[in-house]
């Protein structure tokens, strides 16, 4: 048997497409830990980190002769950002969605420019939608890092006040970056299509 782990990524790409459980199996212990080391940090949520990472395998191995690959490694870590997209878009209910949000805002701005400048115009979209208390609550609270207590005293309102604006800021926005995620994928799908 061969030693695959001496192989390169292209060769195991080779003989994955030939139906090799074994370069599969060697891909899979290359990039593992890895992929959901990334997606762990990018979601905060071990278990769905782990569902994302198998589903990406999952789906190589099913699609092994209709996909043409031209770097595996960047196949891979694509193929987790779009399920990091798609399971942020599933968890928009979540109170951490802001934060979600950012982080991949973050990791776009790096990796795939374009769409992030994307993102960030239909963020800013969102923003302007907002009633200027609630946008100024919410820029407080999240961009200058105030706790709902200090905003309470700044504004000279109640705490339960403070709480109902951002919860009201973050349904709008949540709303809104719903819409943006289908042009997301499809913007992200064609940056992949183009470094094959």
């Amino acid at each position: 048997m061969s030693d695959y782990n001496t192989y390169t990524d292209d060769h195991l790409w080779r003989q994955i497409t030939l139906d090799d459980q074994d370069a599969f199996t060697a891909v899979y212990h290359r990039y593992w830990k890895v992929l959901y080391l990334r997606a762990r940090n990018m979601l905060s949520d071990s278990d769905l980190a782990q569902d994302i990472v198998q589903e990406v395998f999952i789906s190589l191995w099913h699609r092994r002769q209709e996909v043409e690959i031209l770097h595996l490694k960047a196949y891979l870590f694509q193929a987790v950002r779009f399920q990091e997209l798609k399971a942020l878009r599933n968890l928009k209910s979540d109170t951490n969605f802001y934060e979600r949000l950012a982080h991949i805002s973050k990791d776009l701005l790096q990796h795939e420019p374009m769409a992030f400048k994307e993102l960030d115009s239909v963020l800013q979209r969102v923003m302007a939608t907002i009633p200027e208390d609630q946008r100024a609550i919410f820029s407080m609270s999240r961009d200058e890092g105030l706790t709902y207590r200090e905003i309470a005293d700044r504004m000279e309102i109640s705490v339960k006040t403070v709480e109902k604006k951002i919860s009201q800021a973050l349904r709008t926005i949540r709303k809104g970056m719903d819409s943006a995620f289908p042009l997301l994928l499809s913007v992200m799908a064609v940056m992949e299509k183009n470094s094959q």
